[in-house]
């Protein structure tokens, strides 16, 4: 075995020396790929930039790594402190190969890492739209928003959930700035899913719980369906429904607004997160004055302007409709239909025999132009628990009504079966899925009203019964 050389003094002189050298300069690090490290700028090319590290190595940075979301290249100048991405520690020509791009990746990484930890709202904007959701690209890292994560201003209410309109709503967003959280988050592949609904959850709800019944709210227009308007507002939507657009006949919502366009509601009911809206509320109740204007007796003559099975209405004002229902038009039981007799646009005369305007309801009557008592008719049909409400047949007044009715084999009663509801309203209602008192007793005004020939004012007694 060799035995080791001694040291001359010389040699330890010497050793001394180069300790207390490198002492005074910074620890050696070497660079490796996948980490980020520092240098300084010792010269920029129109295609590549170079980089001092560490005073050992040279690092390079050309092509395509030079561009990043920041355009960082454009800015630096040499003796700049530059922070980069190892792609490689060493090339053929004895460089390391360094990536802004990389680098930027990894910064945005960092941030929305960051971000979804904290659950701090971000600012993001689509560039593409598929029939899911919002599409978007941020440092080569790809973000999704869901159509069910939208706020209800952007959600896509169209009517059938027709694929090809929701398409045509979302490629209206592209473009726009959104602001969402992070649920989502997977490095390994790249991708993010966002939410719009979660970054304004926090405002939703200290909207609604100061939210009151009877409240004036100012909104956008954020849907249209056959069934009503969704209005959304300061994190929140609600419904206007079809019977609450107007006073008078509503057939199509989207002739009272469109998407977008500003409006002022009135809160009329509260369900946990279901809002109910009304349009009509905010306006003057027009039966109010045609109590004043049309009188029991009183003969009009006005054109048809629409038609149902069981009557047609006859425009009387603006919002106001009569209606003549089929047994004060004719006797004869052949006649099923009253378009059999009447039809949109004629012009006929008949005789007022009811005006109350607390349930929004003028009736009328052909027949009634060649009877001597027509007071006494009417006042018997009501007795009889017959009630029209815009078209509507209904049931009487709950406190007159005494429920009599049969059970069903399994206990149930039957709605056919009870007192003062009639049997054009009992076959809505079987028609909707309520069938028994113990079915209506689960429903919803709103749920009623959808239902056809059935009216608000019906709807409520039906609910008082």
């Amino acid at each position: 075995m060799a035995k080791r050389k001694k040291l001359s003094t010389p040699d330890v002189v010497a050793d001394s020396f180069m300790e207390e050298l490198f002492q005074g300069l910074p620890p050696f690090t070497s660079a490796k790929a996948g980490e980020m490290i520092s240098g300084t700028i010792i010269d920029i090319q129109k295609d590549k930039i170079l980089l001092d590290l560490f005073g050992i190595y040279t690092g390079i940075i050309s092509g395509r790594e030079l561009r990043d979301r920041a355009n960082t290249a454009k800015q630096l100048k040499v003796g700049d402190i530059l922070k980069a991405y190892v792609i490689e520690e060493e090339n053929p020509d004895g460089l390391v190969v360094l990536s802004l791009r990389k680098a930027s990746e990894e910064r945005t990484w960092e941030e929305f890492q960051e971000a979804f930890e904290k659950g701090t709202v971000i600012s993001v904007r689509p560039h593409e739209a598929n029939k899911g959701g919002l599409l978007l690209e941020i440092d080569n890292i790809k973000g999704f928003i869901p159509v069910s994560q939208l706020a209800p201003l952007h959600y896509p209410r169209v009517n059938g959930a027709d694929a090809l309109r929701i398409l045509e709503r979302l490629q209206k967003l592209i473009g726009v700035t959104f602001k969402v959280k992070i649920i989502n988050l997977d490095k390994e592949n790249g991708k993010l899913i966002l939410s719009e609904k979660s970054a304004l959850e926090e405002e939703r709800k200290a909207v609604l719980q100061k939210l009151k019944i009877g409240q004036k709210v100012k909104g956008r227009i954020s849907g249209i369906v056959k069934f009503g308007i969704f209005v959304a507002f300061e994190g929140l939507e609600g419904l206007v429904h079809i019977s609450e657009i107007a006073w008078g006949h509503v057939s199509d919502p989207s002739e009272h607004g469109r998407l977008g366009d500003p409006v002022e509601v009135l809160v009329i009911g509260i369900d946990n997160d279901k809002i109910s809206l009304s349009m009509k509320r905010l306006t003057p109740d027009p039966w109010i004055e045609a109590a004043k204007k049309f009188k029991v007796g009183q003969i009009i003559e006005s054109e048809i302007a629409r038609t149902t099975e069981f009557g047609a209405f006859i425009k009387l004002d603006t919002e106001i409709n009569g209606l003549i229902h089929l047994s004060e038009v004719t006797d004869d039981p052949t006649i099923k239909d009253i378009r059999q007799i009447l039809k949109i646009g004629d012009k006929v005369k008949a005789k007022i025999i009811a005006v109350e305007p607390e349930e929004h309801r003028i009736g009328l009557s052909i027949k009634a132009l060649s009877e001597t008592a027509p007071a006494k008719k009417t006042k018997a049909k009501k007795e009889k628990g017959a009630e029209l409400s815009e078209g509507k047949v209904g049931v009487v007044e709950a406190r007159e009504t005494k429920v009599e009715a049969t059970e069903s084999q399994d206990g149930q009663t039957n709605l056919s079966d009870v007192k003062g509801v009639s049997a054009k309203v009992a076959a809505a209602l079987e028609k909707g899925g309520y069938k028994t008192l113990d079915d209506l007793k689960k429903a919803k005004k709103e749920d009623l009203v959808a239902l056809e020939g059935i009216g608000e004012k019906t709807a409520e007694k039906l609910l008082a019964l």
